[in-house]
């Protein structure tokens, strides 16, 4: 790619997610682990005279969910490392040879 009256251009291919589309997941990826966290802690609380085994390790999730919950939220935006580089450089000049400089200077 070349550049434009100065201006700098980017390749499609390795854009980036848009930041609406991003919080969008972000908040339904919290929203579904906080449902589990629920549907856990009631589960805990029904199951307790019944199977308390079962409902010891439906507490245990109700308790680690919200943590991991938040770490999975905020986890977004950062670069993937398999996507090219959005950035296409610009190609360098062939520099001329001193030789040359010096034989195109006798000859005038």
């Amino acid at each position: 790619m070349r550049k434009h009256g100065g201006t700098e251009v980017f390749r499609i291919t390795g854009a980036r997610q848009g930041l609406a589309d991003d919080v969008r997941g972000r908040q339904r990826r919290y929203v579904i682990s906080m449902t589990v966290r629920t549907l856990s802690v009631i589960a805990a609380a029904v199951l307790w005279n019944v199977e308390r085994h079962v409902a010891i390790v439906a507490l245990a999730l109700g308790i680690l969910l919200p943590y991991i919950a938040v770490v999975i939220a905020n986890a977004g935006r950062e670069s993937t490392p398999s996507l090219p580089s959005t950035f296409v450089p610009t190609p360098a000049r062939p520099e001329l040879e001193a030789s040359n400089l010096k034989g195109s200077s006798d000859q005038s």
